[in-house]
């Protein structure tokens, strides 16, 4: 009977494993580097200016509980951006700056950043692991 939970035990874990790889396209999650000059204390004051918390849910900014876009807890961690871009830094900036030329049909507003604006933002997001 021991051998029995063992091997279930051991399928389980394989099973899991197997599961999560899936989710990432079998590959471990990459190390997510901001890109080059970007802060995420701005971002942090950006998104808070620029109000993100009336559509989105944001953790570390107060009042940010939104609930038209999706909540941004773990974007560090996340493998896509809006269902459309691999999640990356390069991926993330142009999805702040222009949401509607990636998918023209979201809800998301252009905020007009600038691409310096839009590094910190991303900084500030890709820290929410």
């Amino acid at each position: 009977m021991k051998n029995v939970r063992t091997a279930l035990g051991i399928a389980l874990m394989v099973l899991t494993g197997a599961f999560i790889s899936g989710c990432t396209g079998g590959n471990a999650l990459p190390p997510y580097t901001v890109a080059m000059g970007a802060n995420p204390k701005r971002g942090k004051k950006l998104i808070e200016s620029y109000g993100c918390g009336s559509c989105h849910t944001i953790p570390g900014i107060p009042g940010a509980r939104g609930l038209v876009g999706p909540p941004l807890m773990w974007m560090g961690r996340r493998t896509m951006i809006a269902g459309e871009l691999p999640n990356s830094p390069e991926n993330l900036v142009r999805w702040i700056k222009d949401p509607k030329k990636v998918e023209p049909g979201t809800a998301m507003p252009n905020l007009g950043l600038s691409d310096q604006e839009a590094r910190d933002v991303a900084a500030y997001l890709t820290n929410l692991r």
